[in-house]
This record gives structure tokens, sequence and C-alpha cells, in this order.
């Protein structure tokens, strides 16, 4: 009877294995699609960061080239505060040089004269909406 027990269990531990090797393998050609699917998106998304880094760093090199330390300053302090507004300033900035606009390098006080410019034609308005409550005071 012990012997028989031994063999049934053999068999059981073969159909584990069994099942188990099935499901790596099952697991493995599932991995191998999953790769080949995103492989080529995953190649494109660092492709994509590749030229955002480098146009970040030619975006650097022009604005150290046209910008004194100080209005570099300054603009690298609204970049802390309004990331947007920095970022906008800085393309204008890039854009003005590469146009013939900008001759020699830009101080702090052009840059300021800059800022009150855009500070004007984007002037911010808070409305107040006050909700007016019904109240029933003649119970």
């Amino acid at each position: 009877k012990k012997k028989k027990k031994k063999k049934k269990k053999k068999k059981k531990k073969s159909l584990i294995t069994m099942a188990d090797d099935e499901l790596e393998a099952i697991r493995g050609r599932r991995l191998a699609e999953l790769q080949a699917q995103y492989g080529g998106k995953q190649e494109d998304h660092t492709k994509k960061e590749e030229a955002e880094r480098r146009e970040s760093e030619m975006m650097n090199v022009i604005l150290t080239q046209i910008l004194t330390q100080e209005a570099r300053g300054r603009l690298n302090s609204i970049a802390l505060v309004k990331p947007e507004k920095a970022k906008m300033i800085e393309q204008m900035v890039v854009r003005m040089a590469q146009t013939g606009q900008i001759h020699g390098k830009l101080g702090e006080s052009e840059l300021v004269r800059l800022l009150e410019q855009i500070s004007q034609t984007k002037k911010t308005t808070v409305k107040f909406d006050r909700r007016r409550v019904d109240s029933d005071d003649d119970d």
C-alpha cells in the first residue's frame, strides 16, 4: 500500500511540474509579445526625451549668449515661481535674437521692460461670484 501512495504522489508532482513548465512557457511567450509591442513605443519615448533634452540644451546655450548674468538670474528666479511664464519669455527672447531684434547682450533692465510689456498685455482679473442663498424667514 505504501508503494502505491508514493507512486500517486509522484504522478501529482509530475503534473504540477508539467503545469508549472507550461505556465512558464506561456509567461515567456506573453512577455515576448509585450516587449515586441511596447519595445517600439519605448524607443520612441527615449527619442522624444533625447530631442527635448537637445532642444533645452540648445535654448540654454542661446540664452547664455543673449542674456547677461543678471538677466539670466532674474529669468531663473521667475522660472522658480512661474515656470510657464519663464518658458514663454525664453522662447520670445530666442525668437527676437533669431530675427535680429536683439543686438548684443540683453541686460536686466531690458528684460524687465520685456516683462512689463508682457504683463500689460495679459492682465489677470479675479471675479468674485457670490452665491445668494434663498432664506426662508417667512416660516
